[in-house]
């Protein structure tokens, strides 16, 4: 993959599969560099293929992306574009690698911009050969109705090639991401940067869901609550270290303190909890006590957390 489309351009071919509030954000900023953004979208297909997406953000300006091409199916873009963003949600039972394969071309990067822990060797794994970029987003956007995407704060990315390794590809997608007002931050160390974004997720999406869809100040709200929220990011970091990825040891502090400082908002597993879709709970949090359990590390908030998350998917299944 040189970057560079047929006629030598630095205006690389986008195809964003999930374009929900993630999807349809970060797209939106590489339209706006001149990328030519395409996206697939099921629910809000009639909204966005009339009227684009109107985004409002405080820090990129409100505005209005008009993708290149609206399409319900993945085999419906042609020919294989230069990035494929995949930023559906990683569900248990989902065939993300069936999803994919009809837009993966010969020279394809694709991007994962996902939420969990160990989702890409799956995706490594089918498409030899294809650079794989993990992508992670450190964001609070929601979507409220077809086509409307609010970003609430924060929004910088980190980008590296799974397992390890920062390519041309990877600078080149970053670049147009910070030519256009977002902080992307090219890392050697993808996996280990997952790992230190799971101490968040791992912690508070669960938690948002299980409290009857709480905001993260509500979830801050009494110090008995924070040292319930500490203690299962400690349990993180300490699985992080037995797979060997240990983060910084104030990594929990600092998360606490950003999230007091953000405005509150819902988490991406309560908003879909609270719109009855379907919940990440392998990826962010499942994946997260399976690592632990094999290396023997102690995690009781974290295996409590697992259990009781649990129980409320299987009951949201069954209505």
């Amino acid at each position: 993959m040189s970057g560079l489309n047929n006629n030598g351009s630095l205006k690389p071919s986008v195809l964003v599969i999930g374009a929900g509030a993630i999807g349809a954000l970060y797209g939106s900023v590489l339209a706006r560099q001149g990328a030519r953004v395409s996206v697939v979208c099921r629910s809000d297909y009639d909204a966005v293929s009339g009227n684009g997406y109107a985004i409002k953000s405080k820090s990129l300006g409100d505005h209005v992306f008009k993708p290149e091409r609206v399409l319900r199916r993945v085999a419906d873009y042609s020919p294989a574009p230069d990035y494929l963003i995949v930023a559906v949600k990683v569900l248990e039972g989902e065939d993300r690698v069936g999803l994919m394969r009809p837009a993966v071309g010969r020279t394809t990067v694709i991007v994962l911009l996902e939420n969990g822990i160990d989702i890409e060797p799956e995706i490594v794994q089918a498409f030899p050969g294809h650079e794989v970029l993990s992508c992670l987003a450190y964001v609070a956007a929601s979507r409220l109705e077809h086509g409307q995407i609010v970003h609430h704060s924060y929004g910088h990315l980190v980008l590296g090639k799974f397992p390890a390794g920062a390519t041309p590809a990877a600078t080149r997608l970053g670049a147009l991401w910070e030519a256009g007002g977002i902080n992307c931050k090219i890392t050697e160390n993808v996996a280990a940067a997952r790992w230190q974004k799971a101490v968040w997720n791992t912690v508070f999406n669960p938690l948002s869901v299980l409290g009857g869809v709480l905001t993260t100040a509500e979830m801050l709200s009494s110090p008995a609550a924070e040292a319930f929220v500490r203690e299962g990011m400690n349990e993180v970091c300490a699985v992080a270290a037995a797979a060997g990825y240990p983060v910084p040891p104030d990594l929990p502090q600092r998360h606490i303190d950003g999230t007091r400082a953000m405005p509150p908002y819902k988490t991406s597993m309560a908003l879909d909890y609270e719109n009855r879709r379907p919940l990440e709970v392998e990826a962010i949090l499942g994946n997260v006590v399976r690592a632990g359990r094999r290396a023997g590390v102690p995690m009781p908030v974290l295996e409590s957390l697992y259990a009781m998350t649990k129980m409320v998917e299987h009951k949201a299944r069954s209505h």
